[in-house]
């Protein structure tokens, strides 16, 4: 039995329950958007690197733990920071993620920096690395400028304005 799949969830709601199956065939159709989303995409690539990348650290070395704990982290929530300024139209929620995501993508262009200067790996891991970044900040800031301030309320925080 395969609990991964659509129907065996979707099968279990019972048939007379019609609205409920619709709503997460939306579900899952607008995960399916945002997963194939180019900005996504490269996000997730950027994630395996960096996975594959830690990977290579020296073992039980305390400052190694410490960048594959940061850089792992900062990879991961770029792909959810994303996902969430999907789930919104508002233009503030959706720049204040935008913010998240250019924050914690500079700390993985920084923290490699770090990783050349310490010897964790390998230049040209490094290299790809931020070959890698930038290509997505080409991707991020065509995906900014998609953003449409007409779907707003302002928050009287007077950011964004």
């Amino acid at each position: 039995m395969n609990f991964d799949s659509d129907d065996f969830f979707l099968g279990s709601l019972g048939e007379e329950d019609g609205v409920r199956r619709e709503a997460l065939r939306d579900i899952e159709r607008e995960r399916a958007r945002i997963t194939a989303m180019p900005l996504m995409r490269k996000a997730r690539s950027i994630y395996q690197l960096i996975n594959a990348l830690v990977g290579t650290f020296p073992e039980r070395d305390d400052l190694a733990s410490h960048y594959r704990e940061i850089m792992l982290g900062d990879a991961g929530f770029i792909a959810a920071r994303i996902a969430a300024a999907e789930g919104t139209s508002l233009y503030t929620m959706r720049m204040e993620n935008a913010v998240q995501i250019k924050i914690s993508a500079r700390n993985i262009i920084s923290q490699s920096a770090g990783l050349r200067m310490l010897g964790f790996c390998d230049e040209s891991y490094v290299r790809l690395l931020r070959e890698e970044m930038d290509e997505f900040r080409y991707l991020f800031v065509a995906w900014v400028a998609g953003f449409d301030r007409s779907t707003d309320i302002r928050d009287d925080w007077g950011l964004f304005y």
